[in-house]
């Protein structure tokens, strides 16, 4: 006799073949303000290209492809996620505002809101900070707005990949439920 709950699912090893149209883009710009640890970076490159965001801009110390320890965690997503680099994350937050993104400090900030109930526009782009250092001063100071996952222990914040996990997949859900297309 067959258990219903081994034939339920179907399991997928492996790569798969993308749910999303070929060239769509969600349209959403990673922003990393100083991270410190190169296998969380790839960890985001996994999440970006997971989410298909459109590129990811690296800042400051902030380690970029090629960089052995970022591809450890990455799995090849450093190779199919776009990826500049900027000297600051101010400068790349101007960059964005310049080319219509509304930009938000993913931040524990006085006056942010959780990230799924903020009001989300876009095309956007999300700024994550040092977790020991937070964003930048001059860069919070740029953002359109600030979203925060909130935190109810004695520390202030969560890994910096677990909260993009987070928001991206917030961006996701707002995405779809704002009729945008290209995802499945």
């Amino acid at each position: 006799m067959s258990d219903d709950r081994t034939t339920r699912f179907a399991v997928v090893a492996g790569d798969t073949v993308a749910a999303r149209a070929p060239g769509w883009r969600l349209p959403v710009v990673i922003i990393l303000d100083r991270l410190r640890s190169a296998f969380n970076v790839g960890n985001i490159f996994r999440l970006a290209e997971a989410t298909g965001v459109e590129k990811i801009v690296t800042c400051g110390y902030t380690a970029t492809p090629p960089h052995e320890k970022l591809q450890k965690t990455a799995r090849g997503c450093d190779a199919l996620v776009p990826c500049e680099h900027a000297d600051t994350a101010a400068a790349a937050v101007a960059a964005c505002k310049a080319a219509g993104y509304t930009v938000y400090a993913v931040e524990t900030v006085a006056g942010a809101a959780p990230v799924w109930t903020a009001e989300l526009r876009f095309p956007l782009a999300f700024v994550l900070g040092n977790e020991a250092l937070g964003v930048a001063p001059d860069t919070l100071a740029l953002c359109d707005a600030a979203v925060a996952l909130p935190c109810f222990g004695t520390k202030n914040s969560v890994n910096v990949g677990n909260c993009a996990a987070v928001v991206l997949y917030a961006a996701v859900r707002r995405w779809q439920a704002q009729g945008g297309t290209g995802c499945s």
